[in-house]
C-alpha cells in the first residue's frame, strides 16, 4: 500500500456519493453546502475515523481512449454531478459518524440540492499509488526492458 492517502490503514474504507445536482441549485450552492458538512466530519470525526477525502465536479469530458462504451465526447451531466468521496479506519466509524447530531442537520441541507437523494457506497481499498519521480520512472522502465529481453528472447 502506497502513501498516496496519508495514515491510510491497508484496510481501510472507502465511501463514494454520488451528487445530481437539482434543476434551480448551482455548483456554489452545493459546494457551500459539502464544504460546512467535511468542515464537521473534519471538526468531530478526525479524532474517531475520519482520514480524509475530496469533492470532484464532472468536468464534461468522457475519455474515448479509456471508455469502452460508445465514443461520446462529452457526459450529459456536465457541471451536474459531483462526486464526494471519504476515506475511513472502518465502516463502522464512517456509519457512527453519520448518526452524530451534528452531522445529520447538515447532511439534509446537502440532500435539499440533491436530485437523486443519496446513495453512498463503501468500498474497501485494493490499491493506492502516486507517479513515480522522473528517477524512479527511468529505472521502472529499464528494469521493465530488461525483464521484457530476458522473457522474450532468452
Amino acid at each position: 500500500m502506497s502513501t498516496l492517502i496519508a495514515n491510510f490503514p491497508h484496510d481501510g474504507v472507502v465511501t463514494v456519493n454520488r451528487v445530481i445536482i437539482k434543476p434551480g441549485f448551482t455548483v456554489e450552492d452545493v459546494q457551500e453546502r459539502v464544504a460546512v458538512l467535511c468542515e464537521n466530519v473534519k471538526t468531530y470525526h478526525s479524532e474517531s475515523g475520519f482520514i480524509g477525502g475530496f469533492v470532484a465536479l464532472n468536468s464534461g469530458n468522457i475519455s474515448n481512449e479509456g471508455s469502452t462504451v460508445g465514443q461520446t465526447v462529452s457526459s450529459p451531466l456536465k457541471d451536474r454531478e459531483a462526486l464526494i468521496v471519504t476515506f475511513w479506519r472502518s465502516f463502522e466509524e464512517h456509519e457512527l459518524s453519520h448518526r452524530s447530531a451534528t452531522f445529520q442537520p447538515l447532511f439534509r441541507k446537502v440532500l435539499d440540492v440533491c436530485e437523486n437523494g443519496n446513495e453512498e457506497i463503501a468500498y474497501e481499498m485494493l490499491w493506492s499509488g502516486k507517479a513515480y519521480s522522473r528517477d524512479e520512472a527511468m529505472q521502472a522502465r529499464a528494469a521493465k526492458e530488461r525483464n521484457y529481453r530476458e522473457q522474450y528472447y532468452a
